[in-house]
């Protein structure tokens, strides 16, 4: 029971988290793309969004998506064989062939740093078996991210639909995959590799693929990212920085179509600039709490001791931002009461909305008042008159 409440406490947060935006000050004005979202990427918050809920296609930054769930479900130093299918993507291509042969690995350098489309599809044969189990366990991971509107049809970001949707995510939902994906160490250094060289595994062919993401270099402490477009999407970027205490996500999605391929990277240095120069880190909460006593109806003890695990954490405000704790317990519990039940909540409040919550417990039992345990307090005073 106690472990089911503990549950669903924890869904109620993350959602809660998740929808919490900083408030307004000194906001990035008159930026192109149609969404936007800066997250700390510490605590999930949403510094500051633009139609951050809107789905939208996102081209080829659902690659950081198809190199997370591989990561996660595969072998690096496997063997991918090249289908006709793969083999058949448009342009972005590496060029591989029907029947080829590479190591995973490679092939992972390749779908990010070119962002190439054959190799993102050859990838989701090997990995899921099929480009549509690919895309079950992507949209799975997504779930699993919290990211309840984002839906993947193909590993590459094509646009493409079906009966269930367009293939779409929105700005927050990338940001939450970008957050993911940046405590994955072999993400990052695949992401951040300048090139990367490799041949088949005949070696009859070798290829030397660059790292296009272009804002690694624009930023001190740009961290990784990528970049994407379709006819559909328009350019979109998302990416990651971490300056001092400073983590940061910055998403634009639908930001200019041709010819302005540059208008993605103003906008992430306008999201990040503000992220670094208009928020400061400080520590909020308490590393423990004195919760006292809950008294205890019809029980074998009068009370209990209540108890909450909470901890203080380190987040990025802005000045005007207002913190507050909260707790809630009853002043009566009714028998039984068992060791480690659920009893209350101790919130934690930044702006009027939670950040964070705590269970409160009981740290001792207090079983119900029934005939035995009656018969022996009589016989207790008994022995003690006499």
């Amino acid at each position: 029971m106690a472990d089911r409440i503990k549950k669903c406490l924890g869904i109620f947060l993350c959602a809660m988290l998740f929808g919490t935006t900083a408030c307004a000050k000194g906001e990035p004005q008159e930026l192109y793309a149609l969404s936007a979202v800066l997250m700390d990427a510490d605590t999930g918050r949403i510094l500051y969004e633009k139609n951050g809920s809107e789905q939208r296609p996102m081209a080829s930054t659902t690659k950081i998506m198809t190199l997370l769930v591989t990561l996660e479900n595969a072998d690096l130093e496997g063997t991918v064989e090249v289908s006709d299918y793969a083999a058949s993507m448009p342009d972005v291509q590496l060029n591989i062939r029907k029947g080829e042969k590479y190591r995973l690995r490679d092939l992972c350098y390749s779908l990010m740093l070119e962002s190439h489309n054959d190799t993102a599809v050859a990838i989701a044969e090997h990995v899921g078996g099929s480009v549509e189990g690919f895309a079950s366990m992507m949209n799975q991971k997504a779930r699993d991210l919290g990211c309840t509107h984002t839906y993947f049809i193909t590993p590459n970001g094509l646009d493409a639909s079906d009966d269930k949707g367009i293939h779409s995510t929105t700005a927050e939902d990338l940001a939450r995959i970008m957050r993911c994906c940046m405590k994955n160490e072999d993400f990052l250094t695949i992401t951040r590799e300048p090139s990367w060289t490799f041949s088949d595994l005949d070696e009859t062919r070798s290829f030397t693929v660059n790292n296009k993401n272009a804002f690694l270099n624009m930023m001190e402490g740009a961290l990784t990212g990528k970049t994407g477009f379709t006819n559909g999407a328009g350019y979109c970027y998302v990416g990651a920085l971490e300056r001092g205490e400073k983590r940061l996500i910055a998403v634009v999605l639908a930001c200019g179509w041709p010819n302005h391929k540059t208008w993605k990277w103003a906008d992430t240095m306008k999201l990040m600039n503000y992220g670094l120069d208009d928020f400061h880190m400080q520590t909020i909460g308490e590393d423990a709490i004195d919760l006292g006593t809950i008294q205890v109806s019809d029980g074998q003890t009068a009370s209990v001791e209540a108890a909450a695990d909470v901890k203080s954490r380190r987040m990025l405000l802005q000045d005007g931002d207002t913190f507050r704790m909260d707790i809630k317990k009853p002043e009566t519990l009714t028998a039984p009461v068992e060791a480690g039940e659920i009893v209350g909540t101790v919130l934690y409040y930044m702006n009027d909305e939670i950040i964070d919550l705590f269970p409160v417990y009981a740290q001792n039992s207090s079983p119900s008042i029934n005939f035995a345990w009656c018969f022996e307090q009589v016989v207790k005073r008994w022995i003690t008159v006499l």
